[in-house]
């Protein structure tokens, strides 16, 4: 397998023989957090995909996974994730059976519909997370009005809508 940083915001995956490799285009490009979490997306897609194939003796060779993000506008803080599938040896007939499976990685189910965080250290009191994701999908409403802790652990108001 291989992981390339396509950007700030992207990177593809190919299925290449041989140990996992992460590489960039640029040489001052770095592999960040937020790399990090689109390639276990990336990477859980791929898992699955790949599963699924050798149970339909469908090849992987040429299935390439490209995934995007986008920031929160002011905020440090993923708006949206986008993977997009391109796989020229699938047959037009198995592409929605493709894509069913593909939608059963547990990484994107994670994120999608949210969990808390828990941050703990020694000799102190641990303070829980609530991700804003499973606020909104427990409330059915857009964003939430409760405060939110900072890192200092003081409640932090909403921003405004």
């Amino acid at each position: 397998m291989k992981i390339t940083l396509t950007g700030e915001e992207s990177l593809r995956i190919d299925a290449v023989a041989g140990q996992l490799t992460i590489e960039a285009e640029s040489p001052d490009q770095s592999y960040t957090p937020f790399h990090m979490l689109g390639s276990a997306v990336g990477m859980c897609t791929f898992a699955v995909l790949q599963s699924w194939a050798s149970n339909k003796s469908v090849p992987v060779d040429d299935l390439h996974i490209d995934v995007r993000w986008q920031f929160v506008a002011g905020e440090h803080r993923l708006a949206t994730m986008n993977v997009k599938l391109a796989w020229p040896s699938l047959s037009a007939e198995l592409w929605p059976r493709a894509l069913r499976a593909a939608n059963i990685c547990g990484v994107h189910r994670t994120l999608a519909e949210g969990m808390a965080v828990t941050v703990e250290a020694p000799e102190s009191q641990s303070v829980e997370i609530e991700s804003p994701a499973v606020e909104e999908s427990t409330r059915g409403i857009g964003r939430s009005s409760a405060a939110v802790a900072q890192a200092d652990g003081q409640p932090r108001p909403p921003a405004a809508l």
